[in-house]
């Protein structure tokens, strides 16, 4: 039996990486999953480690900075899985720059993508997990949204958005029993920091006192934590997740 049996899980941004743990992580638990990426094809491979887990997967195309294309979304998990009671916003991108060389369609692409696209699906969601009286929402946030960094002014604009959103949502919707939490990330590896130079990552793992990058299993660890009942007395709260690189 999994802690997660019976229910269903919408995760955004699940083709790949820590998107791809998570959804894999709450299957393994026992929901079934609504695989949610730009292209549909993209969700082929995570779809197939959904099924072998022996769960259901569906897979949803759409532009999540897309009003009718989000709402369409979620109408269709509901139709063909009957429910949500897990959303998890993960869906994110980075068009990192200075401050004054950065162009205005790159602020507005990362804001449209990792803040405008989760509090759409969150408002798409809201009203069937009110209406059931019982959900989760977990946003996946970044210690950058904590901290800042220099070159990355809108995604640091767009996730500190995102833990606002998050305590705002949290407060609003606790009266329905549906809680809001975020994991805030640090250093992932992933293929983009497999490629960094050795000084580069020696210099990146000796600001983090457990001198190792996270997986995107310890993502998909903190997500399911907070997804399932033994979290059940939280909400508001942003679980930072980064080796003690940020301790707040």
């Amino acid at each position: 039996m999994g802690i997660l049996d019976g229910k269903v899980a919408l995760v955004t941004g699940a083709a790949r990486g820590i998107g791809r743990a998570i959804a894999e992580r709450l299957a393994a638990e026992g929901a079934d999953i609504a695989l949610c990426d730009l292209k549909e094809e993209w969700l082929a491979d995570t779809a197939e480690a959904v099924a072998g887990a022996g769960r259901r997967a569906i897979r949803v195309a759409a532009d999540v900075g897309n009003a009718a294309g989000v709402q369409a979304a979620v109408d269709k998990v509901v139709q063909e899985l009957g429910r949500v009671d897990i959303l998890v916003n993960n869906a994110g991108i980075t068009r990192d720059g200075f401050l004054v060389r950065m162009s205005e369609e790159d602020w507005d692409a990362v804001l449209s993508v990792n803040l405008k696209g989760a509090f759409l699906f969150t408002r798409a969601v809201a009203r069937p997990m009110m209406k059931q009286r019982s959900g989760v929402i977990v946003n996946i946030a970044s210690i950058i949204g904590l901290i800042g960094n220099a070159g990355q002014c809108n995604y640091a604009a767009s996730k500190a958005g995102l833990i606002a959103l998050t305590k705002s949502c949290a407060k609003e919707l606790a009266g329905r029993n549906v809680r809001v939490n975020a994991v805030a990330p640090g250093f992932i590896q992933t293929k983009m920091t497999d490629v960094l130079a050795e000084d580069v990552k020696k210099k990146m793992l000796d600001a983090i006192p457990m001198n190792r990058f996270g997986t995107s299993e310890d993502i998909a660890n903190a997500v399911l934590f907070l997804a399932s009942e033994q979290s059940a007395y939280m909400t508001g709260q942003v679980l930072s997740v980064n080796g003690g690189m940020v301790m707040m």
